[in-house]
């Protein structure tokens, strides 16, 4: 018999790539591409929709040409994205009517005004697990649709898709038939309730979005349709969001059990099992996967700006040529680094859902140099994702005694070192950190019957663990001095 494989594509915020997997759970090949970034004013993130499908779709024959496989061997495909990004859509030219807007962007803060002005705080909290945020994709939709000539009424003739870009890709991949998401996406839109499983009215009459413009909700894993690759029939047969995906490749099928991924923004979830569980300290409750006919939950924290900021300081500030100087640098700076950087570029994330907060540097004096700099915002990884586990730990009201990571920034480690440091908990790097992938990959062969879900469990790898190694007094001066630099960052603009 001829090896089976499971192609996978991983759309992120910054670039595309593709991914071969074999039978055992090994990457066997990978291609990415990275596509422009479109800033058209402060606070303003968009995409073009074609450079993302086409850096995907270009990343996809290039996997499968460099691996040599033949693509009648590919048994399933599965999907993982950049969540909330916001694509509308023409379905009868299939062109986007606008830019997609990407879940960094900032343009829908007086939309989100209004909505709790109207009351509807708690009812979007209680549906959709979600706070009310420019993050979420419901407000990108009603800008849309309020601000694009025309887009009003061909949403009124039904003429008009939604879609997160896991739809985007799917309708486009299964030639215009399918337009769909899975749950784990929906949930991100700010508009499902998570309870029963459906689109919710109140909210879609609060935003004015007609129903007919959002797509059928499935499980994550699950055929939703058919690509079709030389002639042979690929069924797509798992999406997730791109941190569901991470925590479902890490194998954290367990309540209670963590991942924290560091890519462009920084994202800690913890499965909650069947149970919604909602937060007391500024989490997200959000649906981790649907699969085998159950719906799974988690709490959600979010860090805006994380791998971003490592962006910034090499091409904002241009100090540092590629992301691994970063480390580099950073070792240059003994003892410890009076500077701290708040990097809320986008604003602050969970626990303090702080919109108006922006970016700033504390502790400067004539003797800081680029390594302090470089050292203080590879630490403010480290420092939020400490934020989040603590509310994570008094909502699930037990102490997290280990961490597993994944995301491009978990290769330093120096960062994982402190982060272990200022956690006071073992981090555990497993030895494949494409865990994002991999968790679209896993969905997608568990659907096709490549794989049963325990297997993925008894074969993971551990790396690299990173044991705590300061004193507790040091620990609590250190994080004291990250939370006071937090405070000053908060409400800057008015």
């Amino acid at each position: 018999m001829s090896q089976k494989y499971i192609l996978a594509l991983d759309q992120g915020t910054t670039s595309s790539r593709s991914v071969i997997v074999d039978q055992k759970g090994e990457i066997i090949g990978i291609e990415q591409q990275e596509f422009p970034q479109i800033f058209p004013k402060s606070g303003w993130v968009e995409h073009d929709p074609f450079a993302i499908l086409e850096s995907q779709l270009s990343t996809l024959k290039k996997v499968i040409q460099k691996t040599n496989i033949n693509s009648a061997d590919i048994v399933g495909l599965g999907i993982t994205n950049q969540r909330e990004t916001t694509v509308v859509w023409d379905k009868n030219t299939g062109k986007p009517i606008y830019n997609a807007i990407v879940w960094q962007d900032k343009r829908t803060a007086d939309i989100c005004e209004n909505l709790k002005k109207n009351g509807l705080e708690n009812h979007i909290r209680q549906t959709t697990g979600l706070v009310v945020d420019p993050y979420f994709s419901g407000t990108k939709i009603h800008w849309i649709l309020e601000n694009v000539p025309n887009a009003r009424a061909a949403s009124a003739e039904g003429n008009l898709l939604f879609g997160t870009i896991d739809s985007w890709l799917l309708w486009n991949l299964t030639d215009k038939k399918i337009h769909a998401t899975d749950y784990s996406n929906a949930s991100r839109t700010m508009l499902f309730d998570i309870k029963k499983l459906c689109w919710d009215e109140k909210l879609l009459t609060a935003l004015n979005i007609p129903i007919s413009m959002l797509p059928a909700v499935k499980p994550s894993s699950f055929h939703f349709g058919d690509f079709i690759l030389d002639g042979h029939t690929i069924p797509i047969a798992g999406i997730a969001g791109d941190q569901q995906a991470a925590l479902f490749g890490q194998a954290c099928f367990k309540k209670g059990e963590a991942k924290n991924t560091y890519g462009t923004g920084c994202f800690l979830l913890m499965n909650t099992g069947t149970e919604l569980q909602f937060s007391k300290n500024g989490l997200l409750t959000t649906i981790a996967w649907g699969i085998n006919g159950k719906v799974y939950y988690a709490l959600e924290g979010s860090i805006f700006v994380a791998g971003a900021a490592i962006q910034w300081l090499r091409d904002g500030l241009k100090i540092i040529n590629s992301a691994e100087e970063s480390e580099l640098f950073a070792k240059e700076v003994e003892g410890e680094n009076p500077v701290i950087v708040v990097p809320a570029f986008a604003g602050l994330g969970a626990p303090y859902w702080d919109m108006y907060a922006r970016g700033a540097i504390f502790g400067l004096t004539l003797d800081t140099g680029k390594n302090h700099l470089i050292k203080a915002t590879l630490q403010s990884l480290a420092y939020q994702t400490k934020d989040l586990l603590i509310a994570m730990q008094h909502d699930a009201e037990s102490p997290l005694t280990s961490l597993k990571v994944d995301g491009g920034a978990c290769a330093n480690n120096l960062l994982m070192q402190f982060q272990a440091d200022i956690l006071d908990a073992v981090v555990e790097r497993p030895k494949n950190t494409e865990t994002t992938v991999m968790g679209a990959a896993y969905l997608a062969g568990i659907c096709v019957g490549l794989w049963k879900q325990e297997d993925i469990e008894t074969d993971k790898k551990l790396g690299k663990t990173f044991i705590p190694t300061i004193s507790s007094e040091k620990r609590e001066r250190l994080y004291k001095r990250w939370l006071k630099a937090v405070e000053r960052s908060k409400d800057w603009i008015d």
